[in-house]
């Protein structure tokens, strides 16, 4: 069913109401927007549906473009300045029009060829789509209602003494502790995580492997272990003081799995472990 109400800022389907030499126009419900020809699919036909994301152009006009920009309206990006003029900051978020970050919403003044995580809106008073680095009073401040265990989708915004922070599901702040990241984390990264505790203030950890899979997944994680090494003439060049990033590029787990899995083979006698890794028993 389509959408009743155009939503700008956002991606929208919408019905080609008729053909125009420079394009076409989309039935705007209230008005009919154009898609300009260069964006107009071949072979597109009147009653045809079309995805288009619905934008302001430099005369604060609607207009539709089949391009996808990297955030839309209630969205968060980290996006590239590449102009500062009077009026504030200009983001590329990959359309024709930049994306305008005004002085009053730049938590530090923007630099040209830096980049910021911003949160897109639009502003009530101008209707124009914009965006700000002030992220937090944008965020949700209810009280988060995620299980221990959830996977989510994280959002990498500041490196910390403890950690890093990270907007959860473009809605909550989470702090992943330096103990539970074994691999590199850099600011702006998307990255899965999962939920390892809410606490009874509301703060929230967060981790990149999931919780109990030391208890859960420890039977798979052993046989993954042995059969990796019997594809590999019965030797791993990994033990328990091995880097926590190969260990991870090889078995996606942290170090301190690892070690559980391996600990349990040993005590089973099913492998030994060397200076320069494990070895089968034969």
């Amino acid at each position: 069913m389509l959408e009743n109400v155009v939503k700008v800022g956002c991606l929208n389907r919408l019905t080609v109401a008729s053909k125009a030499p420079f394009g076409v126009y989309l039935d705007g419900h209230s008005s009919e927007i154009l898609l300009p020809k260069r964006y107009v699919p071949k072979g597109t036909q009147i009653g045809d549906v079309l995805d288009t994301f619905i934008y302001l152009d430099s005369d604060d006009l609607l207009i539709a473009t089949t391009e996808t920009p990297l955030a839309q309206v209630g969205e968060l990006a980290c996006l590239n300045v590449v102009e500062v003029n009077a009026i504030g900051a200009f983001l590329d978020w990959n359309l024709p029009k930049n994306l305008l970050v005004p002085f009053s919403e730049q938590k530090l003044k923007m630099v040209k060829g830096s980049t910021y995580i911003v949160f897109v809106y639009l502003d009530d008073r101008t209707h124009r789509i914009v965006a700000s680095s002030k992220i937090d009073k944008h965020l949700n401040n209810e009280i988060a209602r995620y299980r221990q265990g959830q996977a989510v989708s994280l959002l990498v915004v500041d490196r910390t003494e403890l950690g890093y922070t990270a907007v959860i599901e473009g809605k909550h702040w989470g702090v992943i502790f330096h103990s539970d990241i074994h691999t590199s984390v850099r600011y702006g990264d998307r990255i899965d995580g999962f939920i390892k505790q809410v606490r009874p203030d509301g703060k929230i950890d967060l981790c990149l492997s999931k919780p109990g899979f030391d208890k859960i997944g420890m039977t798979e994680l052993t046989q993954h272990i042995l059969g990796a090494m019997k594809r590999h003439q019965g030797f791993l060049p990994l033990h328990d003081k091995s880097d926590p990033r190969l260990i991870k590029q090889q078995f996606s787990v942290s170090k301190r799995t690892f070690k559980m899995a391996i600990g349990a083979l040993y005590k089973k006698r099913l492998i030994t472990i060397e200076r320069n890794g494990i070895h089968l028993m034969s």
